[in-house]
């Protein structure tokens, strides 16, 4: 097979093409700028590539049901000139291929579980703390949607008792993502993540947020994998201190081996590494065209 993919985020398109055995041959990408601009990219490339599917793996909101009127839609996002934005429709009028869509975040989950570090598993969760963060679970070998999709990157948390940033969510101020992407790191501390990777404050604060989440999602939704990517988690230290506080805040109450004893096998970065989400989104391409 020859497959199409594409990581809609909201900073860039990544585009790709690959097989179904994961394997890229080709990748692009382009900023994310006007819908105009971006999308008559992404067409221009694909029309110049003779692909069976493509998968799509796109920020929100989107509207993931086949039966409502804005599927295919991102819709309620803060992001300029994309609200109300039909990117699948608008891809379906330029190239004639069965099409698979869901989240980024869900496509990288899919991906991690198809050739990562959730391979072989039936549920998983990937976490990408980077400009925003977002979260997708497979549950059950089966993508999680419902009344929207898994909006996790909103999680109420705690404050930290030394933090006295109100946050930059435009809608919470001090949910996770508030709090804890990579713009909120800037805003607070006044410089970039990569500049203050000796400062021990700013990854005590941001491990004792994730780890909230992390801790969240191991009593919602068990997974038997839990992948944390992103920019933000570069920074390798974040791993242990993560790790120790989720450690610290189940205090025993999961008694199952892999928290207990496998946490550093438990809690993960990316097997597929920055190619998580286009990996994804091969498999969502291989998926529609085997339903089509």
């Amino acid at each position: 097979m020859k497959l199409g993919a594409i990581e809609a985020g909201g900073t860039k398109f990544v585009c790709g093409i690959g097989n179904e055995q994961g394997e890229i041959f080709d990748r692009v990408s382009f900023p994310t700028t006007t819908p105009e601009e971006t999308m008559e990219q992404v067409i221009r490339y694909f029309k110049e590539q003779d692909v069976e599917a493509i998968g799509v793996g796109s920020f929100g909101p989107v509207d993931l049901n086949k039966n409502s009127s804005t599927y295919g839609y991102i819709t309620t996002t803060p992001k300029p000139y994309w609200n109300q934005y039909p990117l699948l429709g608008e891809l379906q009028k330029h190239v004639n291929v069965p099409l698979g869509f869901d989240t980024d975040v869900n496509a990288a989950a899919l991906g991690e579980a198809e050739w990562g570090a959730a391979k072989g598993l039936a549920s998983c969760v990937y976490v990408t703390i980077g400009t925003g963060v977002g979260a997708g679970a497979l549950v059950e070998g089966k993508l999680l949607h419902g009344l929207l999709h898994p909006e996790m990157g909103h999680i109420l948390i705690k404050r930290h008792p030394e933090d006295h940033f109100e946050g930059r969510c435009p809608y919470h101020r001090d949910c996770l993502e508030g709090m804890a992407a990579g713009p909120a790191i800037e805003q607070r501390w006044g410089k970039k993540g990569f500049e203050l990777e000796q400062t021990d404050k700013v990854w005590e604060f941001e491990a004792y947020y994730v780890a909230q989440a992390v801790t969240n999602l191991v009593y919602m939704l068990s997974p038997e994998k839990i992948i944390l990517g992103g920019g933000v988690m570069k920074q390798k230290q974040l791993f242990p201190l993560i790790r120790g506080h989720v450690r610290d805040m189940l205090n025993g109450y999961v008694q199952k081996r892999e928290v207990a004893e496998g946490i550093d096998d438990y809690i993960v970065p990316p097997g597929l590494g920055d190619n998580a989400g286009l990996s994804g989104a091969l498999v969502l391409a291989k998926q529609e065209l085997e339903r089509a």
